[in-house]
């Protein structure tokens, strides 16, 4: 039985506070599955920089060809690939998963290439 002066406030209350948690919840794994997406972008980039540079004795269309194949065992797309000199240089787009595909997909960008004597990058062929 509910005394005269109680009118429900609680459960008023305790709806509001589970609504806000609930959206901070899901405002949390959205941003994950954003920051996910991101990484998984620019691990894929460059695994297909290095592949590519693997193969960039072959020419361009063979290293290019093969950072494709990576992209796409990666769960991304190859965007552009070109070489210059020996460094591979490589973008690539990720979809991100279904709540966050409206927002467009996760782009990276990486470069690959051999590496002098003295750690620097190695300058043309």
């Amino acid at each position: 039985m509910r005394a005269a002066d109680q009118r429900g406030y609680a459960t008023v209350w305790a709806a509001t506070a589970i609504a806000a948690l609930l959206s901070i919840a899901a405002l949390v794994i959205c941003g994950g599955a954003a920051a996910l997406t991101r990484h998984r972008a620019g691990g894929a980039a460059d695994l297909a920089a290095l592949a590519a540079a693997g193969r960039a004795a072959d020419g361009e269309q063979a290293a290019c060809a093969q950072a494709g194949l990576v992209a796409v065992r990666m769960g991304t797309r190859l965007v552009s690939c070109r070489l210059a000199g020996w460094d591979a240089l490589v973008e690539v787009d990720c979809p991100p998963p279904r709540p966050l595909d409206r927002f467009g997909p996760a782009s990276a960008r990486a470069r690959a290439g051999p590496v002098g004597k003295e750690g620097r990058a190695v300058a043309g062929r």
